[in-house]
């Protein structure tokens, strides 16, 4: 469950809990629900629910056997603040992560009222990056419920991006990706819709990170803006590497 990944701003994937339930526009195409059915079907033992929210208790402690530093995407096949995942076993998680200081864990969600809600409850160790997706004005709310949070690095995934996204809350926040959606029936996404994000964010200097154009061929397509390829990371992780 934990296994080196295409995604750019990562080195690997480390999944504690497998499966989800669509809560947004951005969850219409989900990658995840692909990849576990497709493993479901391939009899692949930890996918044997599909793509039901299933606890993985026994990776809990896997990367305390991982000696040499990993930027860990925590969660690629599922969301850990959904409703399904009890608190005790979030609370793991973050124990994991603090007990780890080498790694870097980066949280993903799009569950943020339930994050903001567990946040005084939980421990914010230096080496936890915690996001939230944005993948269109509706989902902006999530940003403003970042903010409020003590996480050392605060990120913002605008994949899919799904529309215009003007006039982002950027304060506090560390580090802004962007990416078309890629896969059967992706959706398009515009260049002025990507070139006013990375201009908001060149104004508030805010690291800006695109990751692709997406489409049915993401790979042809490539992660090209204007003829540049933008791959910043926050400050503090540019800083330290």
């Amino acid at each position: 469950m934990a296994s080196k990944t295409t995604i750019e701003w990562t080195e690997v994937s480390w999944n504690p809990v497998t499966g989800c339930t669509k809560i947004s526009r951005g969850c219409q195409n989900c990658y995840a629900e692909r990849m576990a059915r497709r493993l479901h079907a391939m009899g692949q033992q930890r996918y044997r629910n599909g793509f039901d929210v299933t606890l993985q208790a026994d990776l809990l402690e896997q990367p305390d056997r991982w000696k040499a530093p990993r930027t860990i995407f925590v969660n690629s096949m599922s969301d850990l603040f959904h409703n399904d995942v009890p608190e005790s076993f979030i609370e793991q998680v973050f124990e994991t992560i603090a007990r780890n200081p080498r790694h870097t864990f980066q949280v993903l969600t799009k569950r943020s009222k339930r994050l903001v809600g567990l946040a005084a409850r939980l421990s914010w160790p230096k080496n936890l990056w915690m996001g939230v997706s944005v993948e269109d004005e509706r989902a902006v709310e999530r940003i403003i419920d970042l903010q409020t949070l003590d996480a050392a690095v605060k990120f913002i995934s605008c994949e899919p991006l799904l529309g215009p996204l003007v006039e982002l809350p950027l304060d506090g926040v560390d580090w802004v990706i962007v990416g078309g959606e890629s896969g059967p029936g992706a959706r398009p996404m515009k260049e002025e819709w990507v070139i006013d994000i990375q201009q908001q964010c060149k104004k508030k200097d805010v690291a800006f990170f695109f990751k692709q154009w997406g489409g049915v061929r993401k790979k042809k397509n490539g992660r090209a803006l204007k003829g540049k390829i933008y791959s910043d990371l926050p400050l503090s992780a540019a800083a330290s590497g």
